[in-house]
């Protein structure tokens, strides 16, 4: 791995992964490309990608191309094994995909753009994508929460102690940042940019991309 991969093996799993600095003399049979087609990404690949040869446990290797969301070096750029041991989660220059490696033409691009910071939480069984201005957390059935809104621009986290995350979020009209707190059970925060106490728990429509 690079510098700038990050590697989590927290979470049991049944499959490996291997970066790859290039595409592979003899390609697998089976090849996968992420994102799925959608609107606004059909030139996704043209800002580069990150190679992943996966192992699952059972159906034989695959080829997954994972497009770049941005090409600044400061985006996290790696692969975490997730709760479910079934899972993978390539995240790629700020983009993060989550696919099961048992199915892989089915995945879910995680629809903070970018994510800026990976979390792994052991205790909690959450894997945790912090954006700009919200957290989403995945659990071993999927999207468990999204918090509300936290922050005009950056969200920075500090803390985490049992149930709760701490962090800060930019106040625009004060030019502060203002503490908050997340209820990791749920999703709700207090503090923060935007006061609430109410967690978006649907699913992400747009970025679920599962077929």
């Amino acid at each position: 791995m690079s510098a700038n991969m990050i590697s989590a093996e927290a979470f049991e799993h049944n499959w490996k992964a291997d970066v790859l600095k290039s595409a592979p003399l003899i390609a697998p049979v089976r090849q996968f490309t992420y994102p799925l087609q959608i609107a606004g990404e059909e030139d996704a690949m043209a800002r580069g990608a990150l190679q992943l040869m996966v192992r699952p446990a059972a159906g034989g290797s695959f080829l997954a191309t994972c497009a770049l969301g941005f090409v600044d070096p400061s985006m996290p750029t790696g692969v975490f094994a997730c709760p479910n041991p079934q899972e993978l989660c390539a995240v790629a220059g700020g983009y993060a995909y989550v696919i099961d490696t048992a199915h892989p033409e089915q995945s879910t691009h995680i629809a903070l753009r970018p994510v800026a910071e990976v979390k792994v939480l052991v205790a909690q069984r959450l894997l945790l994508f912090v954006g700009f201005h919200s957290i989403v957390a995945w659990g071993e059935q999927g999207l468990v929460w999204e918090t509300q809104r936290l922050s005009w621009e950056g969200v920075r986290v500090t803390e985490i102690a049992d149930d709760a995350l701490q962090g800060f979020g930019w106040n625009l009209m004060t030019d502060r940042d203002v503490p908050f707190t997340v209820d990791l059970r749920t999703g709700q925060h207090q503090g923060g940019a935007f006061p609430s106490a109410h967690p978006q728990s649907a699913p992400l429509a747009a970025g679920n991309e599962k077929s």
